[in-house]
C-alpha cells in the first residue's frame, strides 16, 4: 500500500507519523507564565544535535489561531524544563494532555509534585527520573498549524545512580509506541 498524503487530512497524518516513528519519549514540558506554572506532554520530540546540544519538539495550536500555552510561554520568557515520563508518572502525565485555560495550572489541578531543581528555569517533575534545562534556541517556519520549537540543553538533572562510568543513562522512560505509551525499557 502506498499512502499519499496529499490525500489524507492532517488528523489521520498525525496518527500515521506517530503510530509508525516509533519509539519516541514522551516529553513532559513544563513552562511558566505570571506564577502559573504549564506541564504538557509532547510526543513529537526528538534529539537533532549534540553540540550545540539541542532537542526539536512539534507544538500546535490550543485552538485556531492560538498558540498552545507551552508555545506562548515559551516564546515569552526562552525557558522550558523537559521532564521524562516513567511508570510511576504515567497517569499524572495522561491527565495532563486535557485542555486546560492558561490561567489554570495542570501542577496544581492534578496535584503534581515539582522541584526547583536551578534558579532561572520551571521547576521539574519530582518523579521524574532526568531533565532537561533548556533554553529557547529557534522555531521552524513550516506551513500548518504546528510550530517546531529548538531548545538548547544547558543542564541536565540526573537521579543519583543513573549515570554509569561510562557516560550511560540508565533511566526508565516509557515512550511513544504506536498509539499506546510503553516503557522503552521493555522493548
Amino acid at each position: 500500500m502506498i499512502l499519499d498524503y496529499k490525500d489524507i487530512n492532517d488528523l489521520n497524518r498525525y496518527k500515521i507519523m506517530s503510530d509508525t516513528v516509533i519509539p519516541r519519549p514522551i516529553a513532559w514540558i513544563v513552562t511558566e507564565d505570571e506564577g502559573v506554572l504549564n506541564a504538557a506532554p509532547f510526543s513529537y520530540f526528538i534529539p537533532i544535535s549534540t553540540n550545540p546540544a539541542l532537542v526539536i519538539v512539534a507544538i500546535g495550536e490550543k485552538e485556531a489561531g492560538i498558540p498552545k500555552d507551552s508555545l506562548a510561554n515559551i516564546l515569552k520568557h526562552k525557558k522550558a524544563t523537559i521532564c521524562f515520563v516513567n511508570k510511576d508518572n504515567a497517569d499524572q502525565v495522561k491527565k495532563c494532555a486535557l485542555p486546560l485555560g492558561k490561567e489554570e495550572s495542570e501542577i496544581e489541578k492534578f496535584e503534581i509534585d515539582v522541584n526547583a531543581v536551578m534558579d532561572g528555569y520551571p521547576p521539574m517533575i519530582s518523579s521524574s527520573q532526568s531533565a532537561l534545562l533548556c533554553d529557547y534556541y529557534d522555531t521552524v517556519d513550516v506551513p500548518g498549524v504546528t510550530t517546531p520549537v529548538i531548545l538548547e540543553l544547558k543542564h541536565q538533572y540526573l537521579e543519583d545512580g543513573r549515570l554509569d562510568e561510562r557516560s550511560h543513562v540508565n533511566v526508565d522512560n516509557i515512550g511513544r509506541c504506536g498509539a499506546t505509551f510503553k516503557a522503552l525499557v521493555d522493548l
